[in-house]
């Protein structure tokens, strides 16, 4: 799903009940995490669910290195997160990634109040994985 439909579905919805309905929606979008991806090395740091985020890059892109992601939790709403973020970011060339903010747009959709501290970090953890996965797809390339 492309992420503007996204921020237009959650400006339709005006109780916090159907938001978070909507969330675990789009975490049951999310394709499927190969078991072995379920590893040390694709597990997301500081987040209070399990989280794994899987990265392929593809080095030639017209405009430099692209990304794209897989990935999986144990908790619905972050599987909602992880499918904004993914809506956001995969499938887009590393500079792009790079100078998108996506904290700012998790807090223009109104996640940050409504969420709890954790999740709110385990969100940042989750986007500078995605920013720092990014750089090193920049750096490997350049």
């Amino acid at each position: 799903m492309a992420i503007d439909e996204i921020i237009e579905n959650f400006a339709l919805l005006d109780e916090w009940d159907d938001r978070y309905r909507y969330l675990i929606e789009l975490g049951r979008t999310l394709e499927p995490l190969p078991e072995p991806a379920r590893n040390d090395a694709n597990k997301v740091r500081g987040c209070a669910s399990q989280v794994w985020l899987a990265t392929d890059v593809k080095p030639n892109g017209a405009r430099g290195p692209v990304l794209n992601f897989v990935g999986d939790s144990d908790a619905h709403i972050v599987r909602g997160l992880i499918a904004i973020l993914f809506a956001l970011h995969s499938g887009q060339p590393a500079r792009d990634i790079l100078s998108t903010d996506a904290v700012a747009l998790f807090e223009r959709l109104g996640l940050r109040e409504h969420l709890t501290p954790q999740r709110s970090n385990g969100f940042r953890s989750m986007v500078d994985r995605i920013r720092s996965d990014a750089q090193a797809a920049l750096a490997t390339a350049g």
